[in-house]
């Protein structure tokens, strides 16, 4: 008899958490029935939490998540937002570490074979990427968004990491893009993407069907990597500010209303033009820290996403009259 397949073993691990979470049934009950042992059973049920194929969650009626989640519905139609609760009066790098793991779960839910995902670098998704939970997903391409070289550093060891994590993770392919974050001359950009190997990566990136990302804000407690490494210099933040730019998802920015065609730094930014969020199955924005709202909001303004990964703090201040 040969093995079964994680494959097979994924899809009796679900039969058994229907059996136990939507039926009722005790693991005695379900051992007899698909003749099985209780051990058998007993690690099939842990195996579909802790690959996320079963989500536990607690509705408590004093609790916010859930009503932060009807009401950033009820705001923004075309979104599918996950509030993420902490702890009170917690710091925001907790929040993060929160976040990280909710996102980590919810790309794991997402993941298919074949699938082609397009990785934005940055702090946030640097923490997503350790808070993975290792599982193989045959024929899977993890591709990065933008470049990460500046003056300082051609191939920024951060960003590498980064995306080779995500990628071992699922014994998947990682496709680099070692070009760049900026042009000096949108002229020395037009003729890099002429290049044939970058061409592929351009490729990836326009077939991708799921995105990953979170957005850029100069303003953040956690440090947007962007902003705190040396890839903007003083002209570049006062240019931004005088252009009305809110923030940037893959370092291509984009103005309050969500909003991003005519920006010149755009045309030397070596991310992906922002309706590829638009166009993807899955664009999936991690978000947290209050330094990151108003950026936020004017990526929502844009519909720059379809899925939301938020901590409770976050999403109850998006949600908060203006002045």
């Amino acid at each position: 008899m040969t093995d079964p397949t994680p494959d097979d073993t994924a899809a009796q691990a679900v039969q058994v958490a229907r059996l136990y979470y939507h039926q009722g049934l005790t693991t005695d009950a379900i051992a007899r029935e698909l003749g099985l042992s209780r051990p058998k059973v007993s690690r099939l049920l842990t195996l579909a939490r802790r690959t996320g194929l079963v989500e536990i969650r607690i509705h408590d009626p004093q609790a916010q998540p859930q009503s932060l989640e009807a009401q950033l519905r009820a705001h923004y139609p075309f979104l599918h937002p996950q509030v993420v609760s902490v702890p009170p009066g917690s710091p925001e790098n907790v929040w993060l570490e929160r976040v990280a793991v909710a996102a980590a779960r919810l790309l794991g839910q997402v993941l298919r074979p074949g699938q082609i995902v397009g990785l934005a670098w940055g702090t946030t998704l640097d923490a997503v990427s350790r808070a993975l939970t290792p599982r193989p997903v045959t024929n899977l391409q993890f591709v990065q968004l933008n470049g990460s070289a500046n003056a300082l550093d051609f191939m920024s060891g951060f960003v590498t990491d980064t995306i080779t994590r995500f990628a071992a993770n699922y014994g998947a392919r990682a496709h680099l893009f070692p070009v760049p974050t900026f042009f000096d001359d949108p002229a020395t950009r037009a003729a890099m993407w002429r290049e044939r190997s970058v061409q592929h990566v351009l490729d990836l990136q326009n077939h991708a069907d799921v995105l990953l990302y979170s957005v850029g804000a100069a303003s953040a407690q956690v440090p947007s990597h962007v902003y705190a490494a040396g890839y903007l210099d003083d002209a570049d933040l006062h240019a931004l500010r005088d252009q009305g730019v809110a923030g940037d998802i893959a370092t291509v920015f984009f103005r309050g209303d969500g909003s991003y065609a005519g920006l010149p730094i755009n045309a030397r930014s070596s991310g992906p033009d922002l309706g590829l969020t638009r166009r993807v199955q899955h664009a999936i924005c991690v978000v947290s820290g209050l330094g990151k709202v108003e950026a936020l909001r004017a990526a929502l303004a844009g519909e720059l996403m379809t899925t939301l990964v938020i901590d409770e703090v976050t999403a109850r201040t998006l949600l908060a009259p203006g002045p």
